[in-house]
């Protein structure tokens, strides 16, 4: 119970923190009338005890603790920094409000462990899904409504003046960067707005690759070609030799799963455009599948290549697949998990943006495939459990260890158990974890270790590990 009033507090500085926000205020007051339930479920929680659960009560108040800090940093630094920081940083925060409310209603669910059936009911009335997903939609259209006035106001204060630009530079004393993002920026007000399509059956006239050429990577099954679709640079995944299912088959299971991505929707998660058909009434058919590119390939394949990444894009790169592994975990569907994560179903984008692929489609994809046994490289992903079972259940924990075993591979930029002619002994007899580099900061280096843990309730879930890496990478921003 001791967490009770350092959890108040920082609930009280959010709420104030909210209301001094000059843009997402929609977004900001909604948050902070959020925090504010929290804050008196916490309350009765002091009141009326821990509940018949309260080993998870007090996770659920270690949890929120860790988030309300979180969005403290996140808020505080977007309420403290320059106008023309404010408003570049408006423009890409909405996926931090959503993560924000996502680990809100996490806690609030966890909390509510301490309360009988009824009170359990009003709590959920608050952070209903589907009530919450529409206050958030309602909220992020009025706040970009005002943030594209900010943008038009701040042109008009500065139009007709060729050194525009440079008078805005000095006036806010940012970087050159900074007054190029807000130009972009203002440039992109009198383009055209391109709307990304929907996930469908994509004809083959839609899509531009020409044959023969290089592909940009290859697998067992498939080779992924860079192409074009509605102007946009896709990848093309092409197979090869694909097992002889029936089209209109194909067609029903396509159909049936894309109600099922929409739930995936993410800037952390690789988009999926739709798959094509081509030559369906000849002997030699082609099936494809349209995605987002990824101009720098694998996780895997930027580890290798690069020499050397600094810590700060280490993190970065940590926070952006822990992402997108969390919003997969808290899917509609609560058991929804990967069931294949390695730093090879990672993609990088520019900028070194990270996001979680190789799931997308999985079961068009699947009748698609010719079976191919699983590779013995898979198994250093594999948890102490699955390696000491083969019939173990695959669950979120044993995702958080291949996960764990991920964000090693990122920090150290090595492959996994390269030198250790047996892992299964060392992971499963010896207890023991490759070590990290001597440089690693420390609690980068203890979130890894709890995530390759050899006990399963010593890992920590999605949300933890996001929640620690955001305040490790707030700390890197700042130095």
């Amino acid at each position: 119970m001791d967490l009770i009033e350092p959890i108040l507090g920082v609930a009280e500085r959010l709420y104030s923190l909210c209301g001094e926000v000059k843009a997402n205020k929609q977004r900001c007051m909604r948050l902070a009338n959020r925090v504010t339930v929290l804050a008196n479920l916490v309350r009765a929680v002091k009141n009326q005890g821990l509940g018949k659960q309260p080993e998870m009560v007090h996770r659920g108040l270690q949890e929120l603790k860790l988030t309300l800090e979180s969005a403290e940093d996140v808020v505080r630094k977007y309420a403290s920094s320059s106008y023309l920081k404010r408003i570049v940083k408006a423009y890409g925060l909405g996926e931090e409000f959503g993560y924000l409310n996502e680990r809100l209603n996490d806690a609030a669910q966890l909390l509510s462990l301490a309360f009988q059936v009824e009170q359990r009911e009003k709590i959920n009335e608050v952070f209903n899904e589907t009530t919450r997903k529409k206050e958030d939609a309602k909220d992020r259209s009025c706040d970009y409504e005002d943030f594209q006035t900010l943008l038009k106001s701040l042109a008009q204060e500065n139009q007709g003046t060729k050194e525009s630009v440079d008078a805005v530079h000095l006036t806010v004393q940012q970087t050159q960067k900074e007054v190029q993002d807000i130009k972009c920026m203002l440039e992109s007000l009198t383009k055209p707005s391109v709307c990304l399509p929907d996930i469908r059956e994509i004809r083959p006239d839609e899509l531009t690759y020409d044959l023969p050429i290089e592909p940009i990577m290859t697998s067992d099954n498939s080779e992924v070609f860079k192409g074009e679709y509605n102007k946009f640079t896709v990848a093309i995944k092409r197979y090869i030799n694909p097992s002889r299912t029936n089209p209109n088959k194909i067609r029903r299971i396509f159909n049936k799963e894309v109600e099922t991505m929409k739930r995936f929707e993410s800037p952390h998660i690789l988009r999926m455009f739709g798959i094509c058909l081509q030559n369906e009434q000849g002997p030699l058919q082609n099936y494809l599948i349209v995605m987002e590119y990824c101009e720098k390939g694998s996780l895997r394949q930027v580890l290798d290549k690069t020499s050397k990444l600094l810590w700060d894009r280490k993190i970065r790169m940590c926070l952006d697949a822990a992402h997108g592994l969390y919003r997969l975990h808290q899917s509609e569907e609560k058991f929804k998990v990967h069931g294949c994560i390695t730093s090879s179903k990672f993609l990088v984008a520019a900028g070194y943006r990270v996001k979680l692929g190789g799931f997308e489609l999985s079961q068009t994809e699947t009748s698609l495939k010719k079976n191919k046994s699983k590779t013995t490289s898979l198994m250093v992903y594999a948890s102490p459990q699955q390696l000491q079972n083969l019939n173990h259940p695959y669950d979120k924990a044993c995702e958080i260890y291949s996960f764990g075993i991920v964000l090693w591979e990122i920090t150290t930029q090595l492959l996994p158990f390269k030198d250790c002619p047996s892992h299964t002994n060392m992971v499963c007899k010896e207890k023991k974890m490759e070590p990290l580099p001597k440089d690693c900061p420390g609690r980068l280096g203890e979130l890894i270790n709890a995530c390759r843990s050899y006990e399963p309730f010593h890992r920590p879930n999605a949300g933890v590990i996001v929640d620690q890496l955001r305040k490790l990478a707030e700390q890197y921003e700042d130095e």
